[in-house]
């Protein structure tokens, strides 16, 4: 079977991802873009594709099943290099609260952004997430104390703690134990004068891509009962920032298969290449970390071994 022949065969597999999902992923208003794309000759390169509509209404979901929260883009989805003139345009431009996990960070927040509200992140395990996220981002809890007694003495005001769960999370009860680590952290700042008005509990809300999830009311009911436990009747001001659960059905990528080959004669194993890869959309791919589910125009027909 030449090449040719299987890019014909092969045109338009779906994988259903923007991070990926189900099929509820393939809406009517995604349907008749690729089909107008295809129409108009341009479909010769692969494309992501969003429908604004389902991430309107998943905005919507989080809002009813967290309604105290407020519900935040997650803006580590764009690229943000941080470099300290970052900070200062960010600031120039009225952003007044800014993420931090290490002192150095705390004073290059002091000198770009004065007066700044900051917050510091947490170390947190991530059991039960699918990609977690344990390592690079955050401090120990006791760590966050002295970061954020730093800040206090720099002329910036110690706002609140942050931490994630691990992306692609299905443990509903996983924000239990993150609000108990962060709760330490406001009674051990309080007792050195600083008193704490936040907590970020980030994302790792879960989207379907080939196994079911818990729906989002489940997490925001374990969530509440977690904060009244941890918090008594002093509830912080809380934010979430969801990505993937924010926009993972609401898109696809379509894509072509260019070759399918073997390594040798006897080679059980096939590779299909893609005309996208790990650094054009499916960096998560890597170790099967996320699995995404795939359609062709061919779903249902034969396979070959």
């Amino acid at each position: 079977m030449n090449a040719k022949k299987l890019f014909l065969i092969g045109v338009a597999i779906m994988i259903a991802c923007v991070r990926g999902a189900q099929r509820g992923a393939m809406t009517d208003r995604i349907q008749e873009f690729l089909r107008n794309r295809r129409s108009e000759g341009l479909d010769t390169e692969p494309c992501l594709v969003v429908d604004l509509e389902v991430v309107r209404d998943n905005y919507q979901t989080f809002a009813k099943a967290l309604p105290d929260s407020r519900v935040f883009y997650a803006v580590k989805a764009n690229p943000s290099p941080e470099k300290e003139r970052d900070i200062a345009r960010a600031y120039a431009l009225g952003i007044r609260m800014f993420a931090v996990d290490c002192s150095a960070e705390v004073e290059k927040i002091a000198r770009a952004a004065p007066g700044a509200k900051v917050f510091c992140r947490i170390l947190y395990d991530c059991a039960g997430a699918e990609w977690p996220l344990s390592r690079k981002f955050g401090c120990d809890p006791e760590m966050a104390v002295d970061v954020l007694e730093l800040a206090k003495r720099l002329g910036l005001e110690p706002y609140g703690i942050s931490f994630h769960v691990g992306s692609q999370q299905r443990k509903v009860k996983a924000w239990d134990r993150a609000l108990a680590m962060a709760s330490t952290v406001f009674r051990d700042c309080a007792e050195r004068g600083i008193n704490l008005s936040m907590v970020n509990m980030g994302g790792g809300f879960p989207t379907k891509y080939l196994k079911d999830v818990p729906p989002v009311v489940q997490y925001g009911r374990s969530i509440f009962r977690a904060l009244r436990k941890h918090f008594g009747n002093q509830i912080p001001e809380t934010i979430i920032e969801p990505g993937r659960g924010m926009v993972g059905n609401a898109g696809i990528i379509e894509t072509e298969v260019v070759l399918i080959s073997k390594k040798s004669d006897d080679d059980e194993n096939r590779w299909v290449y893609l005309d996208i890869g790990k650094f054009g959309g499916l960096a998560e791919t890597m170790d099967e970390s996320i699995r995404y589910a795939i359609r062709t125009p061919h779903d249902g027909a034969d396979m070959a071994p």
